[in-house]
């Protein structure tokens, strides 16, 4: 069986979890859909974290998609 391709870079979206400034997690996804899921369940697994920061960037770009917590 022959993958399909999905039209975007492999390891596209990049999203990263650090607590206190400090990089405790990462993660790297194909497709933004699959991204932004995981953003969201990362906000509910670790967004209670002393210092916690989950930030969402597209490294084709380097625009960041979204962050939380919001950016004041």
């Amino acid at each position: 069986m022959t993958p399909q391709t999905t039209g975007t870079a492999p390891e596209r979206y990049h999203l990263t979890l650090t607590t206190d400034g400090r990089p405790a997690m990462h993660g790297w996804w194909d497709r933004e859909t699959t991204a932004r899921r995981k953003f969201r369940d990362w906000v509910g697994e670790y967004g209670s974290a002393r210092g916690a920061r989950i930030t969402l960037v597209d490294e084709e770009t380097g625009e960041t998609l979204t962050t939380w917590p919001d950016e004041p």
